[in-house]
């Protein structure tokens, strides 16, 4: 193998076992996001059906990479970064797009899903850069401030409750309200709660 061509893989040559379950991670948000943008175009249900497999999957990868990265006493240089990414797809942007497809179409549902996928960026931003002033002595973080972004899974959780009751798009939990130009269907704001949880400086989650 030529110099160069050593070069030029040598950030995939970097990747740790870890970062193999990191990308799983991405890759099940991923697949979630292809199948919720299927179901809105085909109605297939088999489609969200398999999102609310991918997604808890998604949680177990995000556990066992940080799991595999303390067995193992390293990570890769993007380690941290990787997972944040892979987060912010898996429960941040497909949770939201999920519940776009099974109903929350409103204007202010829209906007309401648009904030929760900012707050989930910006709660995983806070993350990597104050975990070196949580640190303890021991080399692990104390708490997390802010709900942690896996969380939500609760929220897809609660939508296969939902779904399995045919409570979807105009039949959708709690209906849909008339606020002043857009319609706001109530289950949004769970999306809200969870949203101002992440972004919380005053809750502060015991870290496992």
């Amino acid at each position: 193998m030529s110099q160069r061509t050593h070069q030029h893989f040598q950030m995939l040559r970097s990747f740790t076992l870890g970062d193999v379950f990191t990308f799983a991670n991405a890759s099940c948000g991923t697949l979630s996001i292809f199948l919720s943008m299927h179901y809105l175009t085909t109605g297939q249900r088999g489609a969200i059906s398999l999102v609310f497999v991918l997604l808890p999957l998604a949680l177990l990868f995000d556990v066992i990479d940080g799991r595999v990265a303390r067995w193992q006493k390293r990570s890769s240089t993007l380690g941290a970064d990787l997972d944040s990414l892979a987060d912010s797809i898996s429960f941040g942007v497909a949770p939201a797009v999920l519940g776009f497809a099974l109903g929350l179409r409103g204007g202010w549902d829209v906007l309401i899903l648009t904030c929760f996928v900012a707050c989930g960026i910006s709660r995983l931003a806070r993350y990597n850069v104050t975990t070196e002033t949580l640190t303890t002595t021991s080399g692990k973080v104390a708490y997390f401030e802010g709900v942690p972004i896996p969380a939500n899974v609760i929220i897809v959780l609660f939508l296969a409750i939902a779904f399995a009751q045919n409570a979807i798009g105009e039949a959708i939990w709690w209906g849909a309200y008339p606020l002043g130009p857009w319609l706001l269907h109530p289950l949004a704001l769970l999306y809200a709660v969870s949203g101002s949880a992440m972004i919380s400086k005053t809750l502060r989650i015991p870290k496992p």
